[in-house]
């Protein structure tokens, strides 16, 4: 077997794994649901989601990958070629799908960073954000492109250019090393914010009434709003620990031939949680500084996604009784950090795959993703690149990723069999998986996933997301899994190196765990 990278230490490994799967979803996402979906409540289905789905699949995605030693196209068409063009389109619609939008979204980041230093945001932050910022085009149109907004377009270029010098370098040198700087800076600025914003007046009636608070008539699984709420636990999990990315994979096919891969995913799967929960305490704590100071209820103050990240917190840090520039600074480092490390994980999941297919060196292969992802997220910094955004991102996390966990649920579970994964994670790991992952693999993960696809297909024969036109969320919604799908099946068309595809997965040596 060809040597292959390898990570220089455990911690390493895991706060690569760990800072893949934070994102900005953690902090725009998880506390809006939570609050929308019986407040304390909500942690009962997500809790459930995380055993029974969000484990077992980080077990599973972990495992092939260190089976393999491999990306996912390489490691899908061992288990069975007719199953590569599952493992091209994992990691080409993370990147196409993801990745070029997210560069552009932590471009927005950057150019915040800058405007917190003298609130350039005004009063208004609305206003400020839609109109002077984005510019974004009337009618929400996402076809009137309307120029690119050139200080959008700064902060993407600078954005590939950081991630083009991480990847750039071997595994253990750049992606790990970045991970042992983002991933403990992270964590201190985010405790740093949640301090701070506990101490606000009125953080803590907000946190107790609307965050802690348990209203357990709205996770009631007999009646259809609380099934609804069980779905979208069980769809935030499969999100939020970057599942059906094959960044997992890729990362486990770095790790060397004894390593405890149960241990592992269980503490990625629930420091990544907790780091959603802990958000949830700024989150709640500043809005609810916000609405008291100006008399409103909480619920009109909140909103979900970037409403959230640039208007609403923009608004309560001009509330702020002090110390506005530096919170605000703050707060937006957090987002930039946990964009990076997100961006950087997606961009190594395709590159890795290139590598393998077509045996260029990683150097070349990274130049030349992130020369495309750059031109690729040109559309973002449109006036129309809002609208985009919001397009693409709903059918990928909604339909794309969830379909590719069913998937691979299936090879695994019913194709290669359970069992025979079971057994190497056995061989290979400290804590053991017993007969009950296979059920939640074959039967329990798939179902409820396939639970999730046609919840999410219902409301959109119901309901045109968002109010868009018919003819921009089938050509530019359909057009990307399309594109996406395309890409994957011509890419799997190239022969593999008949020495490379026919390598087996290495045997367990009693004397190389990971420390």
């Amino acid at each position: 077997m060809a040597n292959r990278s390898l990570w220089g230490s455990k911690v390493g490994f895991l706060l690569a794994a760990i800072g893949s799967a934070v994102g900005l979803g953690n902090i725009w996402r998880f506390g809006y649901m939570a609050y929308e979906n019986g407040g304390g409540a909500f942690l009962v289905p997500y809790v459930v989601a995380l055993i029974v789905a969000g484990i077992p699949l980080m077990i599973l995605e972990y495992a092939l990958g260190h089976r393999e030693k491999a990306s996912p196209p390489l490691a899908f068409a061992r288990v069975h070629p007719l199953w590569e063009p599952l493992g091209w389109w994992m990691p080409v619609v993370a990147f196409f799908g993801i990745n070029l939008f997210y560069a552009a979204v932590i471009g927005w980041c950057m150019n915040y960073f800058c405007f917190s230093f003298n609130l350039s945001w005004g009063e208004d932050t609305a206003a400020f954000f839609f109109n002077d910022f984005l510019k974004v085009s009337d009618g929400q149109n996402p076809f009137a492109l309307g120029g690119i907004r050139l200080p959008i377009l700064g902060g993407t270029v600078l954005t590939w250019g950081i991630i083009w010098a991480i990847c750039y370098r071997e595994v253990s040198h750049g992606i790990e090393k970045a991970s042992m700087i983002f991933m403990p800076l992270l964590f201190v600025l985010t405790l740093v914010l949640v301090g701070w914003s506990l101490q606000l007046e009125g953080a803590w009636d907000a946190i107790k009434n609307h965050y802690l608070h348990c209203d357990f008539s709205k996770i009631d699984i007999m009646t259809a709003a609380g099934r609804k709420v069980w779905v979208a636990a069980f769809g935030q999990i499969f999100f939020t620990l970057s599942l059906g990315f094959g960044i997992m994979i890729t990362y486990a096919s770095y790790l060397p031939k004894k390593t405890d891969i149960v241990g592992n995913a269980l503490t990625t799967c629930v420091l990544n949680c907790l780091y959603s929960f802990i958000t949830g305490f700024a989150v709640f704590g500043t809005i609810g500084y916000m609405a008291q100071a100006k008399g409103v209820p909480f619920g009109e103050a909140i909103k979900a996604g970037p409403g959230l990240a640039f208007v609403v917190y923009p608004e309560a840090i001009n509330q702020l009784p002090g110390g506005n520039a530096i919170f605000g600074a703050l707060f937006f480092l957090v987002l930039i950090v946990a964009g990076l490390s997100s961006g950087i994980s997606l961009t190594e999941a395709f590159s890795c795959s290139i590598c393998d297919k077509f045996k260029i060196s990683r150097k070349k292969a990274t130049s030349i993703i992130c020369g495309l992802g750059l031109l690729g997220s040109i559309v973002f910094t449109t006036r129309a690149g809002l609208w985009i955004l919001d397009i693409v991102d709903h059918f990928i996390n909604n339909y794309a990723l969830v379909l590719g966990g069913i998937l691979e649920c299936m090879l695994i579970g019913w194709v290669l069999k359970s069992g025979v994964m079971r057994k190497h994670v056995n061989s290979v790991s400290n804590v053991k998986l017993s007969v009950v992952w296979d059920i939640a693999i074959r039967f329990v993960t798939p179902i409820m996933l396939i639970v999730i696809v046609g919840g999410a297909l219902l409301n959109e024969f119901s309901d045109r997301y968002e109010g868009y036109s018919v003819k921009a969320l089938l050509f530019i919604g359909g057009g990307i899994l399309f594109a996406t799908r395309l890409v994957s099946f011509i890419l799997s068309h190239f022969k593999w190196d008949p020495k490379r595809l026919a390598e087996k997965h290495h045997e367990p040596e009693e004397d190389d765990l990971l420390v």
